[in-house]
Order: C-alpha cells, then structure tokens, then sequence
C-alpha cells in the first residue's frame, strides 16, 4: 500500500447557485455510548457557510443510565466550537482550567486555537438534552491563536411574530457582544405558526436556517424538521413563512470565508501534513504523563479517559472551498 499516494484532482459536482436543502446524516457522536446526531454541514458538496464549518444537532433525547451526552477529553485546532442548548444542561471542562455548566438559552464558545482539549458530560438532573453543537473555522490570521472560554445569555427581542436571541453577530436591532474573527451571525428563531417574518440581514452574507422544529418556506424552498436551507449572498432580506406548526431554528451567516481548510476528525488545518502533526500531538499526549502540560494544555484531574484519535486514511486529506 502507498504510504503517500498520488493526488488526482477531480472537478466537484457543482452546488446550485440559488437556494438548496441540506439534507442531515445520523453519526454517532462520543465514546463508548454515543450520542446519535443529525449532520447537515459539512456537506459534500458544500463545506462552509460563511466560516461555519460544521453543524450538529441533537434531541431531543430522555436522559437515563442508558443514554447520556458523554464526551471525554478530546482535542481541537484551528476553530470556536459554539455549543446552544434549547433544553437540558452540559457540564463543560477544558485543559486551560474551564469549568463551566453550558445551560439552555446561554452560547459557550470555546476558541481551540492553537489546540485545547474539553469534555462534555450531560448533568444527573438533565431530563432531556436538546440543542446544537456548531464549530466556525478561525481564518488564517487567527488559527493559532490562544485558547479560550466565553459564555453569553442574550435577551430575546421581537421581530414580528418572531422571538430572537441572537448570540453572534447582529439582527433583529440586536447585537451580541462576543467579538468574531470573521464577520458572523448566529441567532435562534421561535416563530408563531401562520407567520411570514422579514428579517433585515447583510447582503454580503450567506446564509443557513436549520430548523429544529416546524415547516417553513424561504426563497421558494420548503424544509422541516432537522433540514438546513442554505441562501447564498446578495439578499438584504429574508423571509421566513410558518405553517400550522410553531417553529424553532437556528440562523447562521457569515462573509464566505474565501479560505481552503483541510476538516479531519476534530482539528481544521490548512494542509495533510498539519493534520498529521495535530494527531500525532495529541496522540503522545493522550497516551503520555497526564500530570504533565502538553500541546493541548493540561487535563482536568477529572479525566479518567480521553479519546484517542482515530486512524488516518491510507489517502492525502485534501482542502475543500
């Protein structure tokens, strides 16, 4: 078997250059008892919406012995993992001493850089887990950046007969306060059944409304329940109609990223090499002196286990637009 096999470019198949449904995937998310989730971006023919690179979502699920959001220590390069719950409760740790309870209606963002490592546990008292989990690719001039933790709870503001927290960015005549390395919206959308919102938003934006629950129509384009619609640039509006069903969905935007990044496992890199090199790292200090500091900072004493990283592909990881 080559160990370095020759790259063959083939041209992708092309997007549509107006409005598309997403359709999301299953995959098992976690360690021993995964979590089943539903996929919708990265997709194979559409990688990014803005510098979202990734979109999860999940629940919602009964919480018992049997089936829990258990996440041991893993490691991160290159993004901000944004993490958005709409019921149910997260137990947040991090090797740059981060320990948080990630609560519904409050965004926890955590900038990997560099790298960093985390764990997510649900809580004994959560019922039932619902939400997101989203990771934005940091752009070249900010990829090894420091770690960090932030979190923030916005205040719902009207628009219509919508109800709108937004977490990143602005909309609605709000604006979260979180800083962005690239300009970004992030906002949860509740809207009444029998409703046609309008909401203002930048022309030079591309968007992607995930929908939770309901059935909506934007551009011609119908989804429902756990579909992502995506709206490339150019709108200064959008609007959003309801059926008989109340909706909640996710808003997500951004300026196209305009970068090529190599996603493998949990890291985003630029190049096969690098992500050889985040894996190889990881993989010494998962398996090293967990007393000691390493590249991915230190683990929590809480940490019996961490996950070690899958294998690579007998292939040349390439970078995607």
């Amino acid at each position: 078997m080559e160990t370095r096999p020759q790259v063959v470019d083939h041209a992708p198949a092309s997007a549509p250059a107006g409005p598309e449904i997403l359709h999301p995937r299953m995959v098992p998310l976690g360690g021993p008892r995964a979590h089943p989730v539903r996929r919708t971006l990265p997709q194979r023919h559409r990688s990014l919406i803005g510098a979202w690179c990734f979109a999860d979502h999940y629940g919602p699920t009964t919480i018992d012995a049997a089936r829990a959001m258990d996440l041991p220590g893993h490691p991160h390069t290159g993004l901000q993992t944004v993490s958005w719950l709409f019921t149910g409760t997260l137990e947040h740790r991090d090797t740059i001493g981060s320990h948080a309870l990630i609560q519904a209606g409050e965004m926890s963002l955590m900038t990997a850089g560099r790298g960093i490592a985390h764990s997510e546990y649900s809580t004994a008292d959560t019922e039932v887990l619902h939400g997101v989990q989203l990771w934005i690719a940091l752009p070249e001039h900010e990829r090894f950046t420091e770690p960090r933790f932030e979190s923030y709870a916005p205040e719902p503001v009207t628009a219509g007969d919508a109800r709108v927290r937004v977490f990143l960015g602005s909309l609605a005549g709000s604006t979260s306060p979180v800083p962005t390395s690239t300009p970004l919206l992030g906002a949860e959308l509740e809207i009444a059944p029998g409703s046609a919102v309008r909401l203002d938003v930048d022309p030079a934006f591309e968007h992607g409304i995930l929908v939770d629950t309901g059935d909506i129509s934007v551009s011609g384009v119908a989804a429902r329940d756990a579909q992502l619609v995506y709206l490339p640039t150019g709108s200064t509006s959008l609007t959003i109609e309801t059926a008989d069903r109340p909706v909640r969905a996710v808003l997500l935007g951004g300026v196209p990223l305009g970068e090529r990044i190599v996603m493998w496992w949990n890291f985003v890199g630029r190049s096969h090499e690098e992500i050889v090199e985040f894996r190889s790292q990881w993989q010494r200090q998962a398996t090293g002196d967990h007393s000691k500091a390493g590249p991915f900072g230190r683990f929590p004493e809480q940490w019996a286990t961490v996950l070690p990283a899958p294998e690579l592909p007998n292939a040349q990881l390439k970078p995607r637009a």
